[in-house]
């Protein structure tokens, strides 16, 4: 069976996410640098920021002209309150909802979806992180306060843990489209991205 089109666009955007953080992990754990430590800190928060965007849009692959519209609202935009807002909007459940998947005895069902504890990435410290990165990646004020690298160092790192934690298994739904659906990350048999869809029953 080939695949959903819609939903498959969604799992390579998550393709994309694991492959940004791998480079945020060459950064932050030293596998790599950009020849300094400022330049270092600050290619892994471009990289977060970056991998933050990917994460807030990628719902709204099912429409290409919805998906256009946000995207030229990151271009113009900078407050990370305002991205979310128009994103909301546009797709109430834009946000991932990180799941943890239960066995059950009740058959045919094998599992059940149950949320995760709050060590993720929230939609509260999604815009305050996406702002703090913002501020950054733009030139220091000679006469301002200086930046302190060894904070962004923490900070990427510890944003980076919760993406994983809230991506690893999550539910999402695409705008315009019903139900939902489960992605994992990645899989026993492969590293690949994989999704299961959930729809509505059908009325009597």
């Amino acid at each position: 069976m080939p695949p959903e089109p819609d939903i498959q666009k969604y799992c390579d955007q998550m393709e994309e996410v694991k492959t940004r953080i791998a480079v945020i992990d060459f950064y932050i754990t030293g596998a790599g640098h950009a020849l300094y430590k400022p330049t270092t800190i600050e290619s892994a928060a471009l990289q977060l920021r970056k991998t933050m965007e990917v994460i807030a849009m990628a719902s709204l692959i099912a429409n290409k002209d919805l998906y256009s519209k946000a995207h030229a609202d990151f271009a113009k935009k900078w407050h990370a309150g305002e991205l979310l807002k128009s994103l909301q909007k546009i797709n109430p459940d834009f946000y991932p909802k990180p799941v943890v998947e239960t066995p059950v005895d009740k058959p045919p069902a094998l599992h059940q979806l149950k949320e995760r504890q709050p060590d993720f990435l929230t939609k509260a410290e999604f815009e305050e992180v996406y702002g703090r990165c913002g501020v950054i990646l733009h030139s220091a004020n000679p006469f301002g306060n200086v930046i302190n690298y060894d904070f962004f160092a923490l900070l990427v790192g510890e944003t980076r843990t919760k993406i994983v934690n809230l991506l690893n298994n999550h539910q999402i739904r695409l705008v315009g489209e019903p139900g939902f659906y489960l992605i994992h990350m990645k899989e026993n048999q492969d590293d690949k991205v994989h999704y299961y869809r959930f729809q509505p029953a059908p009325r009597a």
